[in-house]
C-alpha cells in the first residue's frame, strides 16, 4: 500500500508523506502532524528550505531495520532515520528541484515510545518528524555541545506547536 500525501509550499518545504505500511492506518492524522512539525520546524530554523523538497515515509518496524542495517550496519529498528540528500554538482540543471532529503518513521516503535513515556502519540511523532527535518538541515547529535543545540531547537519549535519538553523526563532523572 502506498499514499502520497500533498504538498505543502511557500517558503516552506514541499514535503510529501508516503504511507508504506498499513499499521499507519490507525492514525489518520499523521500526514497533518508531520507538515505541521514540518512546517513550524522550517519557520524556527535559520535556513533557506523555501521551495526545496523532502519525503517522509511512514513505515513499520521491519522496513526502517531494513534501512538501519542497510545503511547504518545496525540490525534493529529504530524511530526515525534522515538521509540528507547529496548536494547538487556545479553542473547540475539551473531547473533542477533543491532536494533536502528523506525521513523515515516506524510506526511500532514510534508507538511503543508514546505509550512507555505516556506522550500523546501525535506529540511524539511531531518530535520524530522535527528531529529528523533538522538532520536534513545539518544538525546532529554526535557529540554534547551539538547535542545540546540540536535538542534546544527542538524544544523551541515544539514549544511553538504546544508540545512539552520531550527531554523534560529525561533531565530528572539525571
Amino acid at each position: 500500500m502506498q499514499t502520497a500525501g500533498t504538498l505543502v509550499s511557500s517558503a516552506l518545504p514541499l514535503t510529501e508523506v508516503l504511507v508504506v505500511a498499513e499499521c499507519w492506518q490507525t492514525e489518520p492524522e499523521a500526514e497533518a502532524v508531520i507538515h505541521r512539525a514540518i512546517n513550524a520546524a522550517a519557520e524556527f530554523a535559520d535556513a533557506d528550505v523555501g521551495e526545496a523538497e523532502l519525503a517522509v515515509m511512514l513505515t513499520d518496524d521491519s522496513g526502517i531495520r531494513t534501512l538501519n542495517s542497510n545503511w547504518r550496519g545496525i540490525d534493529k529498528p529504530t524511530n526515525v532515520l534522515s538521509f540528507p540528500a547529496l548536494q547538487p554538482t556545479a553542473d547540475a540543471p539551473a531547473d533542477a528541484p533543491r532536494m533536502l532529503g528523506d525521513i523515515a518513521i516506524a510506526y511500532e516503535t514510534t508507538r511503543k515510545e508514546a505509550d512507555e513515556e505516556e506522550k500523546p502519540f501525535d506529540h511524539h511523532l511531531s518530535h520524530l518528524a522535527v528531529h529528523g527535518f533538522l538532520h536534513l538541515i545539518g544538525y546532529d547529535h554526535e557529540n554534547d555541545d551539538d547535542a545540546e543545540t540540536m535538542e534546544s531547537l527542538e524544544r523551541e519549535i515544539l514549544a511553538q506547536l504546544g508540545i512539552p519538553d520531550p527531554y523534560a523526563d529525561r533531565e530528572r532523572m539525571d
